[in-house]
């Protein structure tokens, strides 16, 4: 099962456009909810990571979402 170190990669520049922003102003994320972050992502890594089964955004340790692409 592949583990975070090994999507890093792909993953980092993703990361720095995101990490201690004000999402409100990241555009295309004017709604910057855990379930918007997940879909967000997961679409932005679909296609480079073609093993991805689900990304999780959790906004504390009880709060959060995760989602598995598109049924």
């Amino acid at each position: 099962m592949p583990v975070f170190a090994d999507i890093r990669p792909g993953f980092a520049p993703r990361m720095e456009r995101l990490d201690h922003r004000c999402l409100n102003d990241v555009p295309g994320l004017e709604k910057p909810t855990s379930e918007n972050l997940a879909i967000r992502i997961w679409n932005e890594l679909e296609t480079l990571l073609p093993m991805l089964s689900k990304v999780a955004v959790r906004e504390a340790r009880t709060s959060g979402c995760a989602d598995e692409g598109p049924e």
